[in-house]
This record gives structure tokens, C-alpha cells and sequence, in this order.
């Protein structure tokens, strides 16, 4: 059985002009998919320009080259995006990394929650409003009392459910988290990826993970493409990639990745990468059915 395309991004490039000398390639031929109901994890140090990615595919940047298709509409170019933006800003959400400041301050739980179907006019009525506010709120794992509450007067956590409600309340068919739980507490971040998890599963959204930790992406997700430089090293099956990882980037990062058994992380050897003498000049290979390799 074919399976639906609801993200494709396709030699994507993102290039700022810092002057007439320099030039910084984020983004230098980026090429991935996301299936409808999939979880796709995008994983790379800081600086290999991920974020750049969900920042480009949500057209706060203009790309500088290649395509973005939304639900099969190229929102890459300017035209389709103006024609169509009603349909993507409903049905593809963003959640940033640091909730203090993609939250509004001088806002209530409340008046954050349900700015979306306002200004969408998803509803109207003040007595179908308020019901809905207190599912999301319920949904996310918090009471009704949080509504009247400041971004300020709540825990790094709850801001992040906050967002999560909020990006909820449109019902998106594509939900992209960019580094949604780097700045929590340990303990925090296994109840928020939790949390994604049990709502992907029960609300059936595809889902872009933009992540640094591999146990997370290992955890939560279906597919994973490893960037580094701007460019993907790796894109294989989360399966595939971790029993086989190909590229040595790839390898390094894995060796790293804590074990939780004393002896065997004590006698474990890190594989070494040169990241900053990596290849930049190639392309994706096939190896295998669905496993591309950087070459």
C-alpha cells in the first residue's frame, strides 16, 4: 500500500549573505519526506542548521533554493503560499525550543490557547470556546485553573504543554518540534515526550522531531535523518539506522549515546569524526530500500 506524502522538502537550501565575502550555507540540498501519521526525526549537533529546516519549512525564512510541498501545494514559492495560507497556518504548527519566549507574556493561558481559533474563526461561540479550553488544557495534563495564569507565573514544563495545546487547537495535520524539551529538566523531558507520543498516537498528526539526543529520537520516532553541515549524512529507518549505521558521522554519534550498564559504558570505545574536514561535495545514495548514505 502507497503511503500519502504530507511533508516533501527537495534540494532545500538556505543561504544568508553575511557580505560580500562570506557566505553561510545552513541549508545546502536538504531532501526528506514525511508520510501522513508518521514521526520523522531530523538529529545533528548544534549547528548543523535543523533548525534552519523547521524555520525554512515554515516560511520564516524564504528559501533560498529547492521546494517545499505541503499536502502536495509547493508553499515554497510566494504565490501558492499567499493563496494557500489559511490551510497552512492551520494545519502545520511549530513548537520552538524555548516556550518563555514563543509564549507572549502578557497574555493568559487562556487568551494563548484559543488566539488560533480565533483568528482562524475555528469557533465563535464563547460557551463552545471555553469547552475547548478546557480539553486542550486537559489534554496537555493541565486543570482549569492554569487558564488565568501568566507564561511567568508557570514551571519550564507547563509553558511547553502550553504551547502544545496551543498548537492542538487547530487540529494540524503536521505538527514540527524543534528542540522542544533541550532546555527542561531530565525529568521533565520524558513526561513531555510522553506526552507527543500519547497525542501523535491518539490524534494521528505527522510529526517532525528536530532533536540532538539520539535516545530520544530512538524512543519516539519512525524514520531519522542524521545533518551535519547543512547536509544529510544518513536517512533510513529508525530500525536501520540504529542496528546499522553506515555513515561515520553516523557511527560517531551512536558510539556516544549513554548505555545504562556500568561495565559495558566503561569499556565502550567513542568513534572519532573530524567534523570539521567532512566531505561537503556529494550525494545521497540508495544503499538499501529506504537507506540513504551521504557519499
Amino acid at each position: 500500500m502507497e503511503t500519502e506524502e504530507i511533508l516533501s522538502v527537495c534540494n532545500l537550501k538556505q543561504y544568508f549573505h553575511i557580505n560580500k565575502d562570506l557566505t553561510i550555507k545552513a541549508i545546502n540540498g536538504v531532501t526528506f519526506q514525511v508520510n501522513k501519521g508518521e514521526v520523522f526525526g531530523l538529529v545533528g549537533e548544534t549547528g548543523s542548521g535543523k533548525s534552519t529546516v523547521a524555520r525554512t519549512i515554515m516560511g520564516i525564512y524564504p528559501a533560498t533554493g529547492g521546494e517545499v510541498y505541503f499536502k502536495g501545494n509547493r508553499i515554497s514559492e510566494k504565490r501558492i503560499y499567499r493563496q494557500n495560507k489559511k490551510d497552512i497556518h492551520q494545519n502545520m504548527q511549530i513548537i520552538f525550543q524555548d516556550s518563555a519566549a514563543a509564549l507572549n507574556p502578557r497574555m493568559t493561558v487562556e487568551q494563548i490557547i484559543t488566539e488560533p481559533l480565533k483568528i482562524n474563526r475555528i469557533i465563535r461561540n464563547k460557551d463552545e470556546l471555553r469547552d475547548k479550553l478546557e480539553s486542550l488544557l486537559l489534554e496537555v495534563g493541565l486543570d482549569n485553573t492554569y487558564k488565568t495564569k501568566y507564561p511567568t507565573e508557570i514551571s519550564g514544563g507547563q509553558r511547553q504543554r502550553v504551547a502544545i495545546a496551543r498548537c492542538l487547537s487547530t487540529s494540524p495535520d503536521l505538527i514540527i518540534a524543534d528542540e522542544p524539551v533541550a532546555s527542561l529538566d531530565v525529568s521533565i523531558q520524558a513526561q513531555i515526550i510522553n506526552l507527543f507520543q500519547r497525542l501523535q498516537r491518539e490524534r494521528g498528526f505527522s510529526f517532525l522531531l528536530i532533536a540532538h539526543d539520539l535516545s530520544i529520537i530512538k524512543f519516539i520516532c519512525d524514520k531519522v535523518a542524521v545533518m551535519l553541515h547543512g547536509r544529510l549524512m544518513e536517512l533510513a529507518t529508525t530500525k536501520e539506522l540504529f542496528n546499522n549505521p553506515l555513515h561515520p558521522y553516523t557511527q560517531s554519534l551512536l558510539s556516544a549515546v549513554p548505555v545504562p550498564d556500568p561495565i559495558f559504558e566503561r569499556n565502550k570505545k567513542l568513534l572519532d569524526y573530524d567534523v570539521k574536514s567532512a566531505k561537503t561535495n556529494g550525494d545521497m545514495v540508495e544503499v538499501s530500500l529506504g537507506h540513504y548514505v551521504f557519499k
